[in-house]
Order: structure tokens, then C-alpha cells, then sequence
């Protein structure tokens, strides 16, 4: 299986590349329907064709569109699933080549997985040019064609603006179920969930052993919180398509969400293996088996976490926290100081973390002092979290036969400000 990308340089030097690359053994060369179609249309992967042959894809930076509100963005405009769908295709057709070609920047505004090997990424050949330029074959797709109209509303309208393409494109167009699910996002971008229900049913009503709806129906059932839905929904998603790495991480977050850790860590360490570099992954089953007493598996987890991915501020927090768990509390420490030097907003509650940390590491007056000057610099609820924390935690080292005397004295500090801020006597 190959599947080779070009990447940088101008349009005129990459396109030359990838055709001399796809053009190298002699092998007959397959055009395909541009890739900007991907978004709104069920099937794009080529028909049967028997023997050796190369496939074209031009432009690939066009295929992924990023004009939604964060969070919202349709599975069938993202990379990762694209893409894995090409692999699992070519998996089967080891006489089959790929070759593509792209624009780095507009690649990296678009699918900025590709550079960081996330996903199907990590077995796609990027062959990278010298230099860069923005060019691209946009100029030439026609927002007059409801196609058109389409790609331009989710690459650069607003959340009606979609709707209303979708709308448009859906009564020329009833029994597209990829166009159904263009509605559906637009409607969950607008918070409009029932309708979104519908344009769904509709999908699936079209197109029920695709996966891709279920995907966007689990998401729905995320934003209407109801977790039990969701699992059920990305489940099946990951059934019709078992490499989905996307489903399967969101079923385990949801699977640990219903109190089902066992289920919930078999999903993610199966999402793991379509994006094994998945660090949101890895850092979802870090605190799974943190939560479940598992902490080797835990820091390993963390570990690799912040290996991937170092300026992730909750990875050297989630670290830190399994690391205290096991009694490590130099290393705890040093682990939750990394991710308070990274982490721009200062997060209250682990610099907390971090003061207790010092305590149990050996330095008990600074841990007690950054406590306290925290706690004077938060507001009523937050305090009292911070000093319930600090007090609970601080008390159980203090139970540990042959705690130091520090430790103890630290967690009176911490009593006698609860006490002061709730206007009690001390004694």
C-alpha cells in the first residue's frame, strides 16, 4: 500500500513531482472528481478497476474545510477520516498507488494533523519542497453550482449561511445523505438539536451502514448531553468502520462518562491503534486508568503524552497527579511545575496541586505559603475548593506512619485559614 503526498514548493514544481512520481513505473494513471467534492458526497473513493494502477489527487488541501465554529466542524470535511478511508481502501489493493499533491500552508490551515502525523497521517509518504507559495486550484471551483455554493458556505460563511446552502442543495438533491449531514452540523452549530435530529434520520434513512452519521449523531447526543446515547451512536459508527480512530475515542470518553472504565479503555487503546500518536487519546486513557487505580499504566500513559505533545499543560498535570498516586512526589512535583511554567492561564486549582505537591516532596513552608497566597487571591466557591483539596490530601499524608512533622504543620495552616476565612475561632 503507498500513498505519497507532495507537499511546498509552488503549484507549477509540486504538481511536476507528484506526476513524475505517479507516472514512474509505467502504471496507468486514474483521475479522479476533484477532491473539494469530498465534503458532500457519500462516496469518493474509485470505482473497481482490476490490475496495477495510480491514483490522482490533486490539490488535497481543498478537500478539508475549516469554516465551522469550533468543535462543530463536519466529520466529512476533517482529515482523518477522509484519509483512513482511502487507507482502508488501499489495504485491500496492495496493486494500488495514491499520489497527491498540496499546498503546505494551506494544508497546514486545513489539516494540521498532517504535520503533526496524527492519524491516517502517520502512513501517508509527505514529500516536502523548498519554499512555499499559497496557490491552489480554488479559483476554479464556481460558487454559482449548488456544489459550489456549498464548499463556499462551510469554507467561509456563517452558521445560517450553511444551513441555507444545505437547505438549497438538499431540495435539488433529496436523496444525497451527505448533504442531509451538512444540514445536521449547521443545525447543531446553531444549537437548533431537534432539527439537527431530523436532517440525521434523514441521512440514516438513506445511507444506514454508513458510518459517518452515526459519528455526527453520537456528537449530538454529546451536546444534549445525554452520554448513554452517545456511546450507543459512536459504537456503531466504530462497528461499520473499525479503523474510525475519531469514533473510537469519543466512544471511550463516553464509556467513562456511563462509570464503564473496562469498555471505555478497550475503545480508546483501539482508537490508539489508527492514531498512535493521538495524544488526546492517550491523555483520555491516562486519566481513565488513573481513576480506575491502574497508575503504571496511567503515568505511562502521561508520559507519552507529554512526549507527543509538550506544550499540552494538562499532560504534565495528569502526570503529576498519577505520579502523587504512587507516592512519587519529587517527581509529582517537578511534573505539575512543567505544566504551571507552560500554561499561560496559571490554572488555580493545579498550582494548588502543585504547593501540595511541595509539601509531600519536603519543602512544607513554600507549599504552605503559595496555598496560602492562592487561596487570598481566589474568589468564595473556588477558595473553598482549593482548601478542601489541599486540607483532604494534606491530612491523608499526615495519617502515613512516620509522616514528618512539616506536613502536619502544614495542614494546621491550612485548618486555620479555612477557619479565618469562615470567621471561626482557630482553637
Amino acid at each position: 500500500m503507498a500513498f505519497r503526498c507532495v507537499v511546498g514548493g509552488s503549484r507549477a514544481a509540486r504538481e511536476a513531482l507528484a506526476r513524475q512520481i505517479a507516472e514512474a513505473d509505467g502504471l496507468r494513471v486514474v483521475d479522479q472528481p476533484p477532491v473539494w467534492r469530498w465534503s458532500f458526497q457519500r462516496d469518493i473513493l474509485p470505482s473497481p478497476v482490476d490490475g496495477s494502477h495510480v491514483v490522482w489527487l490533486p490539490d488535497l488541501h481543498l478537500a478539508f474545510l475549516t469554516g465551522q465554529t469550533p468543535g462543530t466542524r463536519l466529520v466529512l470535511t476533517q482529515s482523518t477520516y477522509q484519509l483512513q478511508r482511502w487507507l482502508d481502501w488501499l489495504e485491500a489493493r496492495p496493486g494500488v498507488t495514491v499520489v497527491a499533491h498540496a499546498s503546505r500552508s494551506l494544508l497546514a490551515r486545513s489539516a494540521a494533523e498532517a504535520f503533526g502525523r496524527r492519524g491516517p497521517w502517520a502512513r501517508i509518504d509527505l514529500m516536502e519542497l523548498d519554499g512555499e507559495d499559497e496557490d491552489s486550484a480554488e479559483d476554479a471551483i464556481s460558487s454559482d453550482t449548488p456544489a459550489g455554493a456549498l464548499r463556499a458556505a462551510f469554507e467561509r460563511g456563517s452558521p445560517e449561511h450553511r444551513l441555507d446552502a444545505s437547505a438549497r442543495a438538499a431540495a435539488l438533491d433529496a436523496t444525497n445523505p451527505a448533504i442531509h449531514l451538512a444540514a445536521a452540523s449547521a443545525n447543531m452549530e446553531l444549537q437548533e438539536l431537534a432539527s439537527a435530529q431530523a436532517a440525521i434520520e434523514q441521512a440514516l434513512a438513506l445511507a444506514r451502514d454508513w458510518e459517518a452519521p452515526w459519528f455526527e449523531y453520537g456528537k449530538l447526543w454529546l451536546r444534549a448531553d445525554d452520554l448513554e446515547q452517545a456511546a450507543e451512536r459512536f459504537a456503531e459508527a466504530a462497528r461499520l468502520m473499525p479503523s474510525f480512530s475519531a469514533a473510537l475515542s469519543n466512544l471511550g470518553a463516553a464509556l467513562a462518562e456511563t462509570d464503564r472504565p473496562e469498555e471505555a479503555v478497550d475503545a480508546l487503546q483501539r482508537a490508539l491503534r489508527y492514531d498512535p500518536e493521538g495524544y488526546s487519546v492517550l491523555n483520555n486513557l491516562g486519566v481513565i486508568c488513573r481513576e480506575s487505580g491502574r497508575l503504571d499504566e496511567a503515568v505511562e500513559a502521561a508520559l507519552q503524552v507529554v512526549r507527543l505533545a509538550p506544550e499540552f499543560v494538562f499532560g504534565h498535570y495528569n502526570l503529576g497527579h498519577a505520579l502523587f498516586l504512587q507516592g512519587r512526589f519529587e517527581a509529582s512535583r517537578d511534573a505539575y511545575a512543567e505544566g504551571q511554567a507552560r500554561d499561560p492561564r496559571k490554572n488555580a486549582v493545579q498550582a494548588g496541586r502543585l504547593a501540595v505537591a511541595r509539601v509531600a516532596a519536603g519543602d512544607a513552608r513554600t507549599g504552605a505559603a503559595e496555598l496560602v497566597a492562592l487561596a487570598s487571591a481566589l474568589p468564595t466557591e473556588a477558595r473553598k475548593q482549593l482548601l478542601d483539596e489541599a486540607e483532604a490530601t494534606l491530612d491523608a499524608l499526615a495519617r502515613i506512619p512516620g509522616s514528618r512533622a512539616d506536613v502536619t504543620d502544614a495542614l494546621e495552616t491550612i485548618r486555620g485559614l479555612k477557619n479565618r476565612k469562615a470567621g471561626l475561632d482557630p482553637s
